[in-house]
């Protein structure tokens, strides 16, 4: 196949995401967070915090924990609502707590509210059979939050880390993502990307999306030729992003 213009440009379709605890791949790198969303309301503290990269599953954690709180036989009031930090304001951080039970507050970061989150993580923490997952990017001893108290509340809990996939998880998550995508590829393509893809949950997403926009263009399967072009332009674009960044 010559490397030329594309000659069909792909539609965005969305694909679907499936948040439930049969869909969530566990191996080795994130086996440990798994399981201490499955050991709830057995958890030593009134909160975990689970980070790890873009992409590694901390949302699909979260989804998992507010469904078995909605399941539970051991809480009554079964209401919980999963946040970002973000959406935590002085303003509503009461009603939020009146209206949930438990929550998952995603993206834990030093730019939400301090002293919302502040003030949230108190009420839970003081009340028993209230519950909070936190997820992040990293782990807040790491961060800097303005608010040294909150500082202090976060590092005093238990923190689980996801790590990058190993080998086995990039096996399962590029046949999931090409399976969302209803792609079909070789077990022949299937190890050959897993040997050349970067071992980061955001890379292989971006990678088989590309894949799948190439496949698509060119109107053709999954093969070597369309593998390599798509890291090529994962490549090129990386690239032109750390140009910026350095001109900067």
């Amino acid at each position: 196949m010559e490397d030329e213009e594309l000659k069909q440009l792909p539609f965005p379709f969305k694909t679907k995401n499936l948040m439930s605890e049969t869909d969530f791949m566990v191996t080795d790198c994130n086996r440990e967070a798994f399981q201490m969303v499955e050991q709830w309301p057995y958890w030593p503290e009134s909160g975990l915090v689970i980070y790890g990269p873009e992409g590694c599953g901390k949302s699909h954690l979260a989804h998992m924990f507010a469904d078995k709180v909605r399941c539970s036989a051991e809480i009554q009031t079964k209401q919980i609502s999963i946040l970002n930090a973000e959406q935590i304001k002085m303003r509503n951080v009461q009603r939020i707590a009146d209206e949930n039970i438990c929550l998952a507050v995603e993206n834990l970061s030093v730019k939400a509210d301090n002293e919302a989150l502040f003030h949230l993580f108190n009420i839970y923490n003081n009340e028993q059979g209230r519950y909070i997952l936190w997820t992040a990017p990293t782990a807040p001893n790491y961060m800097h939050f303005s608010l040294k108290d909150l500082q202090s509340r976060l590092n005093m809990l238990p923190c689980i880390a996801i790590k990058e996939p190993d080998d086995k998880m990039m096996q399962m998550l590029i046949v999931k993502l090409f399976n969302d995508r209803q792609l079909l590829i070789s077990p022949e393509i299937l190890d050959y990307i897993v040997v050349k893809a970067r071992r980061s949950f955001s890379y292989v997403s971006r990678l088989v999306a590309e894949i799948d926009d190439i496949s698509l263009a060119y109107q053709s399967a999954v093969n070597y030729f369309v593998v390599n072009k798509a890291i090529d332009i994962l490549r090129e674009q990386d690239d032109k992003q750390l140009d910026l960044f350095d001109e900067w």
